[in-house]
């Protein structure tokens, strides 16, 4: 009992934290974001088609900002990224529904600019949400699931 009781703890804790918003609402969220964004997955799998000024948005949740591969951020979000600014729901939510003043915010300068220019009003946890469920799984995570899976598969045959 006492090897399965752990592994069900260490499971959760290395669950990651899931966003609060709807996934599916996110994903009809996200047609106002197409126009400039894809969900394109590493190995080239397309979630999303959609456009490219701004970037590829697979893999964001727990991403730092301002590194997806083959955009040119901002200057600003590339020093909030460069100061820890990693996208949380939290920080998703602020920073779509005004760009600038989340990076005049996040970076302490009342200059800072996003090359983002629309604002999401609404439905930012949805989308978070959405985008949370395309990506790769955290590298830590197979370990601590494979762990726990030869754990409780000892405790089941003891």
């Amino acid at each position: 009992m006492k090897p399965l009781l752990t592994a069900a703890i260490f499971g959760l804790l290395a669950a990651p934290a899931f966003a609060e918003g709807d996934p599916e609402a996110g994903e009809k969220g996200f047609n106002k974001c197409k126009s400039c964004h894809t969900v394109t997955s590493d190995a080239g799998d397309v979630i999303i088609k959609g456009g490219k000024t701004g970037p590829n948005l697979w893999g964001l949740a727990g991403r730092q900002a301002g590194t997806a591969d083959g955009f040119n951020y901002s200057d600003d979000l590339v020093a909030a990224g460069e100061a820890g600014l990693v996208w949380d729901e939290e920080k998703f939510v602020s920073f779509t529904a005004d760009p600038k003043k989340f990076l005049q915010a996040e970076t302490g300068n009342s200059k800072a600019k996003s090359k983002m220019s629309f604002r999401l009003r609404k439905g930012g946890e949805d989308i978070y949400a959405f985008l949370a469920s395309h990506g790769p799984a955290p590298a830590e995570e197979a370990p601590a699931d494979s762990a726990a899976a030869e754990e409780s598969t000892e405790a089941a045959t003891e």
